[in-house]
């Protein structure tokens, strides 16, 4: 059966800067087996596909899988999906709202100006990390214990253990191994640069050795930040250098204090697969 199919470049308004997202936009009829085999074969971080929800306050649904796995919630398939599914011929209930239905409940979705920007979902698991593991994570990084500023379960789907560095020269600097771990670290820039943080996230656990832009790390982190005093909004997060990409991460917190990550989102391909 042919279906419609986009690539869509998040985080970036410049196209093959961002992180891409493979998204199947009429995926009614396939099968876990074969949503899993597909996205395997796009060997991207993520391959979204969309459905007809099931919630009636959800506008559509999303299964979000990386090559090896399903997730329940990712922020740059969250994105890109609702970009694909409105360039497609979605249209919400309500104009500049979107309600997103996929594992983690209800993601809602709002526009801002050129991009698009979701709630973060409620952590699953915070907290503090335990001795031990914090010794196996700075091993991993490559770095001693103690050039850890702070670190903490940060945990809204993929598993994230959240690491704060001392600068985002620090976190450039990383040349971590690979582990079973979900990291995503995070170091300041000086004040008054563009970007408050450099962003890094590390995935090797789910098949992703470092991913380009992480939508749902940065929700996390920012939420912990927040609540540690560390950061205000709105505020900007640079993350991919490393990668050769540009992705630029807007987050803000509303006045009931929802934090809100968006990012521009460009379609680099339009087409039809065979599924």
């Amino acid at each position: 059966m042919l279906r419609q199919f986009r690539q869509v470049d998040v985080f970036t308004a410049t196209p093959y800067r961002g992180n891409p997202l493979a998204v199947v936009v009429d995926a009614e009829g396939l099968t876990d087996q074969q949503m899993q085999r597909f996205a395997n074969w796009t060997n991207l971080s993520e391959t979204t596909f969309l459905l007809p929800p099931e919630d009636d306050k959800a506008d559509y649904r999303a299964r979000i899988f990386t090559a090896s796995c399903e997730l329940p919630f990712a922020g740059h398939p969250t994105l890109g999906s609702c970009h694909a599914w409105l360039e497609t011929g979605g249209r919400p209930r309500e104009p500049d709202v979107i309600v997103q239905e996929c594992g983690v409940g209800l993601v809602a979705i709002r526009r801002e100006g050129g991009r698009l920007a979701f709630a973060a979902p409620p952590l699953l698991r915070d907290g503090p990390v335990d001795e031990p593991l914090a010794k196996r994570i700075a091993e991993v990084l490559g770095i001693a214990r103690d050039e850890i500023v702070d670190l903490q379960w940060a945990d809204n789907g993929p598993g994230w253990i959240a690491v704060l560095l001392a600068s985002a020269d620090d976190v450039l600097a990383l040349r971590p191994v690979e582990a079973d771990l979900e990291l995503g670290v995070a170091g300041p820039y000086p004040p008054g640069s563009e970007a408050a943080f450099e962003v890094r996230a590390f995935a090797a656990g789910v098949g992703v050795t470092e991913d380009p832009v992480t939508g749902s790390f940065n929700a996390s982190l920012a939420q912990w930040l927040l609540a540690t005093g560390r950061v205000q909004t709105p505020y900007l997060a640079r993350q991919g250098t490393v990668l050769g990409r540009s992705g630029l991460v807007h987050v803000d917190r509303g006045a009931d204090g929802t934090v809100w990550v968006g990012g521009a989102s460009v379609t680099c391909i339009r087409g039809i697969v065979e599924l």
